[in-house]
C-alpha cells in the first residue's frame, strides 16, 4: 500500500526549486495552464504561505519521491499532482492530510476546472463559489489586424484630456496601489496588492514597465491603468481598472484597445485575460473587441465542520 507524506520546503533551496518548477511545468504541458496563480507564488516566496510537498517515502531506494505540491495559507490552498502520479488515489489523500490544519472556511482554486479536482472538492465538502473565465484572442500581424476604433483608441492621447503612458516604479507605485484598491475594494485578491506586492512582481522575468499602462487626467492623476503580461508568444491583460470617478467614460475601451495595439507592437500572436463570470459589464466589454472563451478556473469554498482543527494554516 502506498504511503504519502507532507513536508515543508522553501523555494529558497536550489534543489527544492528545481525540482518544483519541473513539475510545475510538466503539469502546464498536460493542462494547459499553470496550476499556481502569480499570487501563490509570490506569497510563497514572501513566506505568508507554506510549500508543501507531497512525497512517497521510499523504503526500497535511496531518495523519496515528490508527486505534487502544495501552496497554503490565508485561508487559501492551491494543489497540483505530478501527471505521472495522477488516478492513483493521491489527490484524495494529500487533500485529507492538507485539510487536518487547515482554515474551516478553506478557499481552494481548480485551474481549468478538471472534472478530477472538480470530484475531489465535493468529495471533501467543498461548494463551488467563484467561476473565473479565460478568454483569448488572435491577434494577428501588425496594425493590419487591428481595427481602425482600436488604433484610434490606442494612441498616446484620448480625446478628452486623458493621456496613456507607461508605467515609472520611482512616481508611481504608491499611486497605482491607492488607486488599485479603490477599484478592487471588494476583490479577495486584487484589491490586497500592497507596495511590497508589487515590487514582488516588478523583479519577475516577464516585467516590462512599457507593457504597463496608464491613464492620467490632465491634472496629472491617475485614473486608470492597463497592466499586460507577455511570456513567449502570449500577452495577458494582466489586470485592468478604471477609477470609479471616471467610470461610463469608455475609458475601459480605450485602455482595452491601447493594451492590445502594445501586444501587436511586441510581436505577441494571441492576448488573453481573466475575467469574473459574472462582471458582465467587463465580459461585454472583452466579447465586443473580439476575445472569446479559452478555459475556466474555479473557486470552491469548504464548508464549515465543527470537527476542523483549530490550528488553522
Amino acid at each position: 500500500m502506498r504511503r504519502l507524506t507532507l513536508r515543508v520546503h522553501n523555494l529558497t533551496d536550489p534543489d527544492v526549486a528545481d525540482v518544483f518548477w519541473r513539475m510545475v511545468r510538466r503539469a502546464e504541458a498536460v493542462d494547459g495552464q499553470p496550476p499556481f496563480n502569480d499570487q501563490a507564488l509570490v506569497d510563497v516566496r514572501a513566506g505568508s504561505r507554506t510549500l508543501i510537498a507531497l512525497v512517497e517515502p521510499n523504503d526500497d531506494e535511496p531518495g523519496d519521491t515528490i508527486i505534487g505540491a502544495a501552496i497554503l495559507g490565508q485561508g487559501e490552498l492551491d494543489l497540483v499532482l505530478d501527471p505521472e502520479w495522477r488516478g492513483v488515489g493521491f489527490g484524495g489523500a494529500a487533500l485529507t492530510g492538507l485539510l487536518g490544519s487547515a482554515s474551516p472556511h478553506l478557499t481552494a482554486w481548480s485551474h481549468g476546472d478538471h472534472p478530477a479536482a472538480r470530484a475531489l472538492a465535493e468529495s471533501h465538502g467543498f461548494d463551488r463559489v467563484r467561476t473565473l473565465l479565460q478568454l483569448r484572442m488572435p491577434l494577428g500581424d501588425g496594425d493590419a489586424a487591428a481595427p481602425d476604433s482600436a488604433r484610434a483608441s490606442a494612441s498616446a492621447s484620448a480625446s478628452d484630456g486623458v493621456t496613456i503612458r507607461s508605467f515609472d516604479a520611482d512616481t508611481d507605485a504608491e499611486a497605482w496601489v491607492a488607486l488599485n484598491a479603490r477599484i478592487f475594494a471588494h476583490h479577495p485578491e486584487q484589491g490586497k496588492m500592497t507596495v511590497a506586492d508589487l515590487a514582488a512582481r516588478q523583479g519577475e522575468d516577464w516585467f516590462d514597465a512599457g507593457d504597463f499602462l496608464l491613464a492620467v487626467d490632465e491634472g496629472g492623476e491617475l485614473i486608470g491603468y492597463n497592466w499586460l503580461k507577455v511570456e513567449d508568444d502570449l500577452g495577458e491583460i494582466y489586470v485592468l481598472g478604471v477609477s470609479p470617478d471616471a467610470a461610463g467614460r469608455g475609458l475601459g475601451r480605450t485602455l482595452t484597445n491601447a493594451g492590445l495595439a502594445r501586444l501587436r507592437d511586441r510581436g505577441v500572436s494571441t492576448a488573453a485575460l481573466y475575467v469574473e463570470a459574472d462582471n458582465e459589464p467587463a465580459v461585454r466589454l472583452y466579447r465586443s473587441v473580439g476575445f472569446a472563451d479559452h478555459t475556466i478556473d474555479v473557486q470552491y469554498r469548504r464548508k464549515s465542520s465543527p470537527q476542523a482543527s483549530s490550528a488553522q494554516v
